[in-house]
């Protein structure tokens, strides 16, 4: 087992890429920390890895809360003496352009995603200090680097997290954290689904969004849940501050 005896936190666990990396590290051997703001999909989650075999424990908050990310990274030290892996998964998407979206929209989604980013890293390096070892696994975007249309704020929020990410990298090297980032395509989850939802028509904009890849498919949250469970395991020892392609060809084409 890739990761047996370690200790992973999980965000945006509930549901999407969270929940497959969540469900992936602990048949991996991980203790898995999950966490998301939705109690139901977060006690499925815990279900499904109990029933095949793992461990875990959920905390259900808000995790752009300093507080409750806080509390979270004590209480699960308290209980296990370390972390190993924190891979930051959660995220929100209002779509919009510069001009339609909401301040608040705004606020909410950097909240989310780069607050959501900062305030667990900020928790566990210090642990990661400590025990000389811990790998970070952050959640970007093919659209950080491609960029694209009616969706600036979760854009914006992405690149922030690849410019999170390195720096992280280039600070905690010394410390044995490794920091990299995993840049998705278009993956059929939730979120993605929503998305969708938000049009007028949103069959076409699917489409478009499909053939946009080489590989003209979308892709499922087990295919990213792969390349974090490398980002996270010994085999990725000598990498950090990347942002790594998980995109069915999105940014080749």
């Amino acid at each position: 087992m890739k990761l047996a005896g370690q200790v992973a936190i999980v965000t945006g666990a509930g549901s999407g890429i969270g929940r497959a990396s969540a469900l992936l590290f602990a048949g991996e051997g991980a203790y898995v920390a999950i966490v998301d703001r939705d109690a139901d999909g977060a006690e499925e989650t815990l279900a499904t890895l109990r029933a095949a075999g793992g461990d875990g424990k959920v905390y259900v908050g808000d995790v752009g809360d300093a507080g409750f990310a806080t509390a979270t990274v004590d209480a699960i030290v308290a209980g296990h003496g370390r972390i190993d892996v924190l891979m930051t998964a959660a995220g929100f998407s209002c779509g919009g352009t510069v001009v339609t979206t909401d301040p608040a929209d705004w606020d909410a989604v950097f909240r989310a995603n780069v607050g959501g980013t900062w305030l667990w890293a900020r928790g566990a390096v210090p642990v990661m200090q400590r025990q000389g070892k811990g790998a970070i696994i952050t959640l970007a975007s093919q659209l950080a680097v491609a960029g694209g249309r009616g969706n600036t704020a979760y854009i914006a929020a992405k690149g922030a997290i690849v410019s999170l990410t390195r720096t992280m990298a280039v600070d905690f090297a010394p410390d044995g954290i490794r920091v990299n980032a995993i840049a998705p395509g278009a993956i059929d989850t939730p979120m993605l689904r929503r998305s969708f939802a938000r049009h007028a028509d949103p069959e076409p904009v699917r489409e478009t969004s499909r053939l946009r890849h080489a590989m003209k498919r979308f892709g499922q949250a087990e295919e990213v849940a792969e390349a974090a469970l490398y980002l996270a395991g010994d085999g990725s020892s000598f990498v950090t501050g990347i942002v790594l392609p998980v995109d069915g060809g999105w940014l080749a084409a």
